[in-house]
C-alpha cells in the first residue's frame, strides 16, 4: 500500500506538470462548452430531439474527456516511461506491474472526474443545464466508460515500439470518434453510410450511455453500450496484462 500510495503521488505531480494532458483533459472541454453556449445556448433542438442543446453537451463532452484521457494521457505516460528507461529502472525495485498500472488508472481517473466536475459546475452556474438521471448510476456509468478506454490506452503503449508511434495511432484512433460517435454532434445528421460506421467506434457506445443515463433512462434501454464497454474492459484487461513491457 505504500509503495502505492507513494507512486500514486508521483504520478499525480507529473501529470499536472505536462500542460497537454492537463489543457486536453481539464481546459479543452470547457472552452468547446463555452463556445458551443456562445453559438446555440441552451435551447431546445431539433439536432437532439427537441432536448436543451447543452443539456445534451455536457455528457458527449464527458465522453470526449474520457476518450482523450485514455487514449492520450494513458498511452503517451507509459510509452514515455518505456522509452526513457522509466519502467526498466522501476523493475529493479518492489514496485511490481500491477503497483504501476493502479497508480496510473487512479491519477487519470482523478484527473478525467475533475475534468467531467468542472464541465457540470460551469453548465450549471452559466447555462442552468438540467439533469434528469440518478447519480449513483450516472457514476457507475462514468466509471464504467472510464475503464473501457484506459485498458485501451494500456494495450497501445503495451504493443507500440515508441511513443512516437504509439501518439500516432491514439490520435488515428482518437479523431474519427469524437466526429463520428456523436461527442460532438447527433449521429442522426450524418449520411446513412456514416452512421453505420458510428456502429464500429467505441466511443458511440459511451456517449449513448453517459446520454441516456444523463436524462435519466433505465439501464434496460442501455444494455448494448453496457455490453460493449464491458467486453473493451475485460479484453483490455487481459490484453495490457499480457502486452505489458519494462522496455
Amino acid at each position: 500500500m505504500k509503495s502505492l500510495l507513494k507512486m500514486t503521488w508521483m504520478e499525480a505531480k507529473l501529470f499536472l506538470r505536462e500542460p497537454a494532458s492537463a489543457f486536453f483533459t481539464l481546459v479543452f472541454p470547457l472552452i468547446y462548452l463555452f463556445m458551443y453556449g456562445m453559438i446555440s445556448g441552451n435551447e431546445p433542438t431539433p439536432m437532439y430531439d427537441g432536448q436543451r442543446a447543452l443539456d445534451v453537451a455536457i455528457p458527449s463532452l464527458t465522453a470526449v474527456i474520457i476518450a482523450m484521457a485514455g487514449l492520450m494521457s494513458n498511452t503517451m505516460t507509459m510509452a514515455t516511461y518505456r522509452e526513457k528507461g522509466i519502467l526498466r529502472r522501476l523493475q529493479t525495485t518492489p514496485v511490481s506491474p500491477l503497483i504501476v498500472l493502479v497508480a496510473q488508472v487512479i491519477v487519470i481517473f482523478a484527473m478525467t472526474s475533475l475534468g467531467m466536475l468542472l464541465l457540470i459546475a460551469a453548465g450549471k452556474l452559466v447555462y442552468q443545464v438540467n439533469f434528469a438521471g440518478n447519480v449513483f448510476s450516472m457514476l457507475i456509468g462514468f466509471v464504467l466508460s472510464s475503464l473501457s478506454f484506459f485498458g485501451i490506452g494500456f494495450i497501445l503503449a503495451g504493443i507500440m515500439p515508441t511513443v512516437r508511434s504509439a501518439w500516432v495511432v491514439a490520435m488515428v484512433l482518437l479523431y474519427p470518434m469524437l466526429f463520428l460517435s456523436g461527442a460532438f454532434f447527433s449521429i442522426e445528421i450524418l449520411p446513412t453510410a456514416v452512421q453505420k460506421v458510428s456502429a464500429f467506434m467505441p466511443l458511440t457506445y459511451v456517449v449513448n450511455l453517459l446520454r441516456g443515463l444523463w436524462a435519466g433512462e433505465p439501464w434496460a434501454n442501455h444494455l448494448l453500450d453496457v455490453g460493449v464497454l464491458v467486453g473493451m474492459l475485460l479484453v483490455g484487461v487481459i490484453i495490457s496484462a499480457k502486452t505489458f513491457r519494462w522496455e
